[in-house]
């Protein structure tokens, strides 16, 4: 088994780039292990993630598989290809942490916490200057973590 995946992650310039991500240490983690970001900050994150993965906002690897929904008839009533009450609440939850974290915040939480970008790329992605990203994050972190209601 690998500890490695491939993400497409849309670059500066607009194109699609391919990101491998070590599925061991997330970027969160590798901040976090080494003492930039607090527990509490670290759980928010990870909260986002988890909501982010639970919505289904992530890129598709594959094809959907399932079938087209019956159109009814002579088989039984029509079935819709709605998503779950788990998946819409993750969404809300997921758009409302974003919301909190503010429009001038919430780019570089969802580059580094959903799309597994280091900082320094996050940074160069976003035109900011060197280190300004990690200042930025764990201010989005803390509101992010007051909006999850993380102690």
């Amino acid at each position: 088994m690998t500890n490695h995946v491939e993400h497409y992650v849309e670059g500066p310039d607009g194109r699609s780039q391919r990101v491998q991500v070590h599925l061991g240490e997330s970027p969160l983690a590798w901040l976090h292990a080494r003492g930039h970001i607090s527990q509490r900050q670290y759980a928010a994150g990870d909260k986002l993630r988890e909501d982010w993965e639970r919505a289904g906002l992530g890129p598709r690897v594959t094809m959907r598989w399932d079938g087209a929904p019956r159109t009814g008839g002579r088989r039984g009533p029509a079935l819709t290809a709605e998503p779950g009450h788990a998946r819409l609440s993750a969404r809300a939850r997921f758009d409302g942490a974003l919301a909190a974290a503010g429009p001038g915040l919430s780019d570089i939480l969802w580059r580094v916490v959903c799309a597994g970008e280091g900082l320094g790329a996050a940074e160069k992605a976003l035109g900011w200057p060197v280190r300004a990203g990690k200042l930025v994050l764990t201010m989005a972190l803390d509101r992010v973590a007051g909006w999850y209601r993380v102690p």
